[in-house]
């Protein structure tokens, strides 16, 4: 349960949301200073303030603007130019703090899609190749969003909508996603929303649309073509891993090594000079 009311703190409610914690305001300090992972926590920290603060001028700009918006329309206004000049003024102090405030929502996104890339995977895969990476994924690269599909995040997230239970959610505020599972708690250590989203843009995943887009979510189902994705990368898994202990492989102890070989030969050899 999200702790932070968004209507009242939607940088605190957005950060709690998408990285799954309680509390983003202590998100650093479980980082040293000269780890990457602070830095970036820390830029969370300050946009999920940020946006907090320029809600609250909104909210209070907009409080103050409506005694003037009440005398328009009770027509107190004689329709001269100056006479409008208070309306003016408030709508166009509105818009900048909305400006602004637009402006910070995308700054705390990016810092929070920033700090999760650098997050370690629960059960991250050996490093491998380019192309091992690829058939592990079953897709080719070269998207913005490649990074959402990478390792084995598309496998969870397919595995997971074939558990069942995963709903895929939108806030009608702020437009941002976020996933609930079966239990109705957030699988954020498991499945990205951003992952599902672009599954969903591929037509590998489906949502059911009579439900709730916020409340209670919608939930997540493969399509044909995820099932088939589905068991491909399942194929492919054991191939990549079996192939990358190929190539890691050491010789044999005992086993001839030619080039050793040659050159033990020529330092042994007699020479036939006297």
């Amino acid at each position: 349960m999200n702790p932070h009311d968004a209507t009242e703190q939607p940088g605190a409610h957005l950060a709690a949301e998408l990285l799954g914690v309680e509390d983003p305001w202590t998100l650093n300090i479980a980082y040293r200073p000269n780890d990457p992972l602070y830095r970036a926590s820390t830029l969370v920290i300050g946009a999920a303030h940020e946006l907090d603060e320029l809600h609250g001028r909104v909210t209070r700009a907009t409080q103050a603007a409506l005694g003037v918006l009440e005398s328009v329309g009770r027509g107190e206004f004689n329709g001269s130019p100056g006479s409008y000049t208070p309306l003016r003024s408030a709508v166009e102090q509105i818009g900048r703090l909305v400006s602004a405030q637009n402006a910070a929502y995308e700054r705390l996104t990016q810092s929070i899609f920033a700090y999760r890339r650098l997050l370690p995977e629960p059960d991250a895969a050996p490093p491998a190749d380019a192309e091992a990476r690829d058939l592990d994924n079953g897709q080719v690269s070269g998207r913005d969003d490649d990074w959402a599909v990478s390792a084995d995040l598309r496998l969870r997230a397919l595995e997971s909508v074939e558990a069942g239970g995963l709903r895929f959610h939108q806030s009608g505020v702020y437009g941002y996603i976020s996933l609930s599972d079966a239990r109705g708690e957030r699988p954020a250590d498991r499945v990205w929303p951003e992952t599902v989203q672009r599954l969903i843009a591929d037509g590998l995943m489906d949502r059911d649309t009579s439900e709730g887009l916020y409340r209670p979510g919608q939930l997540l189902s493969l399509t044909p073509k995820g099932e088939a994705a589905l068991r491909d990368a399942r194929t492919a898994t054991p191939r990549v891993s079996a192939a990358l202990n190929r190539s890691n492989t050491t010789a044999l102890p005992g086993a001839a090594d030619p080039s050793v070989v040659r050159t033990t030969d020529a330092a042994t050899k007699p020479s036939r000079s006297r």
